[in-house]
C-alpha cells in the first residue's frame, strides 16, 4: 500500500511535497505522485508556452518552497533581480521556471512524478481501510490517503457557440484551451475575433497582433483593470479572518465571486492593449455580446445583442472553465460514492480540505470555500499544502 498518492504535478502538487519533506523527510519513500505527463510543472509551462506570458501575477513570496524568501533569494544568487517586477516583485516566467526546477532539485523529486493517472476512485466500505485507485496505465494501487490537484475544470463556451451549425474549419473557432501562439505563422492580416474579458485573452490578443493579425477583443463588460486576480486583502488576514468566521457557505461563494469578480487584466497589459488601440491594429467592444454565428464564404458572421454585426476570420474564446463537482470526473466518483453538501456544485469540504468521510484531499479552486478567493492560485496552493500537511503528519 501506498501511504499517500497525489493526483496531479502542478505548482500545488509540488508546493504540498516540498513542506510534506521538509517537514517529514521520511515520507518520500511513503508518497506517489502521478501525472500523465510524466514530470513536473509540464501543464503549467505548456500555458505559459501557449499564451507567451511574460511574468506571472503572484508576488515573489507566493511559490511552491517553503520558505517565502526562497525566490527572491534565488534571483539574487543568479543576479536576476531585474526579473522581478515591480514592487511585488512578480517574477518573469522564465525565472520563476528556473526557480521551480532548482527547487525540485534542492527536494530530490527530479525522477518523482510517474507517467500515469488515476482514472477511478473506489473508496472503502466500511472503516478507515485503503482505497483502491484504478490507473490509466491498467494498474491498481492501495492507498491511504490522496490529493487531487489536477486543476482546472472544463472549457466553458457561450451559449451562441454551441448552437452554431454547418461545417467550419477547426482553427476557425477555438477555445483558449486548443490555442498555442508559437505554432501560428499565418495570421498576417487575419481578422481574429476574441471573446473574454481576463488575461488569457489580453495575452492571445498580443500574441495575435505580434504576428500581424487584425485583432477586435470583445467584452460582455467594462474591461477590469487590476494588478492581482482578487484584492491584496484576501492574501492574508485583513479579508480572511472573518471569511473563515463565516458559518455561511452559501455566502462565502458569494465573497469568491465577488472577489474574484469575472475575470480582470494588470495594468501593464492594458496600457500594451491602448497603445495597439491607438495604432489601429486593436478594436475594443466592452458591452457587447454575440447573440449568434454563422460560418459564410471562409468567414464568421456575427450578430450582436446591441444590434452591431461583426465578421471574423477566426473566433478565439477566452471564456475560462467551468469549476465544480460535476466538472471533474474524480471529484464527481466521490460525489456518487460518498454524497456531501454542494453550494452551486462547489464542495463543503473539510477544514484540512479533505472530502467528509474520506481520506481524499482537494486542492485547487474546488477548495475555494475554505481557502477563499486565491484558492486556485500559488497562494492557495501554499494554504491547502499547510492544511493537508498538518493531517498527513496527525496520521
Amino acid at each position: 500500500m501506498v501511504d499517500l498518492v497525489i493526483a496531479g504535478a502542478g505548482p500545488q502538487a509540488l508546493t504540498l511535497c516540498c513542506l510534506l519533506l521538509q517537514k517529514r523527510p521520511r515520507w518520500r519513500r511513503r508518497l506517489r505522485i502521478l501525472d500523465p505527463s510524466g514530470s513536473w510543472l509540464s501543464r503549467w509551462q505548456r500555458q505559459m508556452e501557449c499564451y507567451e506570458i511574460p511574468w506571472l501575477r503572484s508576488p515573489s513570496p507566493h511559490h511552491p518552497h517553503p520558505n517565502p524568501h526562497a525566490l527572491r533569494n534565488f534571483a539574487q544568487s543568479q543576479q536576476r533581480n531585474r526579473q522581478l517586477e515591480g514592487p511585488y516583485g512578480l517574477p518573469h516566467t522564465d525565472l520563476f521556471g528556473d526557480f521551480c526546477r532548482h527547487v525540485i532539485s534542492e527536494y530530490q523529486l527530479n525522477e518523482g512524478v510517474q507517467a500515469t493517472s488515476v482514472e477511478h476512485i473506489r473508496l472503502p466500505q466500511v472503516g478507515s481501510g485503503p482505497m483502491q485507485l484504478a490507473l490509466s496505465d491498467g494498474t491498481t494501487v492501495a492507498a491511504g490517503r490522496l490529493v487531487i490537484a489536477t486543476g482546472s475544470g472544463t472549457p466553458q463556451l457561450p451559449s451562441w457557440a454551441g448552437a452554431i451549425s454547418g461545417n467550419y474549419p477547426p482553427e476557425a473557432l477555438q477555445h483558449s484551451d486548443r490555442i498555442h501562439l508559437p505554432s501560428l505563422h499565418q495570421l498576417q492580416g487575419k481578422r481574429i475575433l476574441i471573446v473574454g474579458g481576463g488575461l488569457t485573452s489580453a495575452h492571445l490578443a498580443l500574441g495575435a497582433l505580434r504576428r500581424g493579425a487584425l485583432v477586435h477583443l470583445l467584452c460582455r463588460r467594462t474591461l477590469k483593470h487590476k494588478p492581482f486576480d482578487a484584492d491584496p486583502g484576501w492574501l492574508g488576514p485583513k479579508y480572511l479572518k472573518d471569511f473563515h468566521a463565516e458559518p455561511c457557505m452559501q455566502r462565502r461563494h458569494r465573497q469568491v465571486l465577488e472577489a474574484r469578480d469575472g475575470g480582470s487584466i494588470t495594468p501593464e497589459t492594458a496600457a500594451q492593449l491602448r497603445q495597439a488601440q491607438r495604432g489601429g491594429a486593436l478594436r475594443m467592444n466592452e458591452h457587447c455580446e454575440v447573440s449568434s454565428a454563422q460560418w459564410c464564404s471562409d468567414q464568421w458572421t456575427l450578430p450582436c445583442m446591441n444590434g452591431h454585426e461583426l465578421e471574423a476570420d477566426r473566433i478565439w474564446l477566452a471564456t475560462g472553465h467551468r469549476q465544480g463537482v460535476s466538472q471533474h470526473p474524480l471529484v464527481r466518483q466521490l460525489q456518487q460514492q460518498r454524497s456531501i453538501e454542494l453550494v452551486n456544485d462547489w464542495p463543503v469540504l473539510a477544514s484540512d480540505l479533505s472530502w467528509p468521510g474520506t481520506a481524499v484531499h482537494v486542492t485547487g479552486g474546488l477548495s475555494a470555500l475554505q481557502i477563499g478567493p486565491a484558492a486556485r492560485n500559488l497562494f492557495g496552493g501554499r494554504e491547502a499544502a499547510q492544511r493537508i500537511c498538518r493531517a498527513v503528519i496527525k496520521h
